[in-house]
């Protein structure tokens, strides 16, 4: 309560008092029992009855003041709303209900949130605002809380796990700065800083293999399968494989360096490679490359590659088609290579055979579940848009945000309007020595899946 008011508050019952020392004003404990027989003399009733005018005039200038005072309140908090002035330069407005920039982000006020309010709440109302504040709906939030809980109690950090885990959402899904997150919750910036370190490192390595996995188990294969092929009509499609550079604020690099996390579009960023089945969710995630590498030489840099190459992959399902063993494949742009596991288009430009040309068009539309996800990933987390983040932390906050995509994906939680890259216009991937073995099966397999592509839909 305004310290202005209570101040104005006490002078009343003083003059309330010198008009009236007889009424008593305070609780019935702070004046002498009255007789059981007669209504007491502090009971509303008495009061406004009683000859004297001083108890009216109490109460309807104290009336008048808790008006001015409710008046007052509801105005300073409308002034003390965000502008846009004062935004981020990558957040947008929130949708309904949105929070004050600073209502939820204390410790206090999480808590009441969290604890007090939570379970009185519409469950749908509850949802559309822990995604405005933290990116994901509160099901999936408390998810992320218990698996990190006991790393994070392990820590001997002074925070609780839970407003953690908050903070560091709020930040990814907002794409707010360490200093502008420290000074909404009144903590140091080097220890939001560092406790983004944290979660997200925890989220990179103690999550990922638990929800980031490749499909190798017969049922998880079929599933995956038929969903492309209900997508495509291309038999054993496993997933799609797409890399997009992520842009890195502030970067100071060497002379020497800057070219090579210079992007195609013209920032500095580091390349990040996924791997997407057919419902958008991640099975391969590879942050090693610089933003300038291209697609290609990530690739052939990743895990991912060394396991298909060598054979470590076994892929527990195998068709015939016109003679050849198809086992299950991705596919990808032209600005791969061509290999018996990696399946590219024939021509960028539609100079192909009328097979080939439709498998071109059935195999880039396989492709675009890859670039919806990624699209997906960078518009649910909004960081990703522009990282502010230092370069050694960049590889495990992207990781960490497709482990928080796969999360929602698996939730089915809403998917918002996505943010697409330019489309791709990188040159054709060369083919090494050390692949020829891979390349020359690969074609005579892409062949004949053309053929018998365009075979089954010309006879419907």
């Amino acid at each position: 309560m305004d310290e202005t008011f209570l101040l104005m508050l006490s002078n009343l019952l003083h003059l309330h008092n010198s008009l009236d020392p007889t009424t008593s004003l305070l609780s019935p404990a702070s004046s002498s029992p009255p007789p059981t027989s007669s209504p007491s003399p502090s009971s509303p009733s008495s009061l406004l009855s009683s000859s004297s005018p001083a108890p009216l005039l109490f109460f309807t200038l104290a009336s008048l003041l808790s008006f001015l005072a409710t008046s007052s309140s509801k105005k300073g908090s409308k002034n003390s709303s965000p502008s846009s002035e004062n935004r981020e330069p990558n957040s947008s407005p929130s949708p309904s209900p949105s929070p004050s920039s600073s209502s939820y982000f204390s410790i206090s006020a999480f808590r009441a949130l969290s604890t007090d309010h939570i379970w009185t709440m519409d469950a749908q109302f509850r949802d559309a605002l822990w995604r405005s504040l933290y990116g994901l709906s509160y099901p999936v939030f408390t998810t992320v809380v218990e698996k990190l809980k006991p790393f994070i109690t392990a820590s001997n950090l002074s925070l609780p796990s839970d407003y953690a885990v908050a903070m560091v959402l709020s930040r990814l899904s907002h794409g707010y700065s360490a200093k502008t997150i420290a000074s909404r919750s009144s903590l140091d910036p080097y220890l939001v800083s560092k406790i983004t370190n944290m979660v997200t490192r925890l989220l990179a390595t103690k999550l990922y293999p638990e929800f980031i996995k490749i499909p190798v188990s017969r049922r998880r294969l079929i599933e995956t399968t038929q969903g492309f092929e209900e997508l495509t009509s291309l038999p054993n499609i496993c997933g799609a494989i797409d890399g997009s550079p992520m842009k890195v604020r502030g970067l100071k690099l060497d002379r020497n360096l800057m070219n090579c996390y210079k992007s195609k579009y013209g920032y500095d960023s580091v390349l990040l490679q996924v791997v997407a089945d057919h419902r958008k969710i991640f099975w391969d995630v590879c942050v090693k490359a610089p933003g300038g590498a291209d697609d290609a030489t990530h690739f052939r840099d990743s895990l991912l590659y060394n396991r298909l190459t060598s054979g470590d992959i076994v892929w527990d399902k195998m068709i015939n088609v016109r003679g050849h063993h198809v086992r299950p494949y991705i596919v990808g742009d032209w600005c791969y290579p061509l290999l018996s596991f990696l399946m590219t288009p024939f021509s960028p430009d539609g100079a192909g055979t009328p097979a080939q040309n439709l498998f071109d068009g059935m195999l880039m539309k396989g492709r675009s579940v890859v670039v919806d996800a990624i699209g997906l990933l960078k518009t649910r987390w909004r960081i990703l848009q522009d990282l502010n983040v230092g370069l050694n932390h960049a590889p495990q906050t992207i990781v960490a945000c497709c482990v928080l995509h796969n999360l929602c994906q698996i939730a089915r939680e809403p998917e918002p309007e996505i943010r697409k890259d330019p489309d791709e216009n990188g040159a054709l991937a060369r083919v090494l020595e050390s692949e020829k073995q891979f390349y020359y099966f690969g074609e005579s397999l892409r062949q004949a899946l053309a053929d018998d592509l365009h075979q089954r839909l010309s006879s419907r």
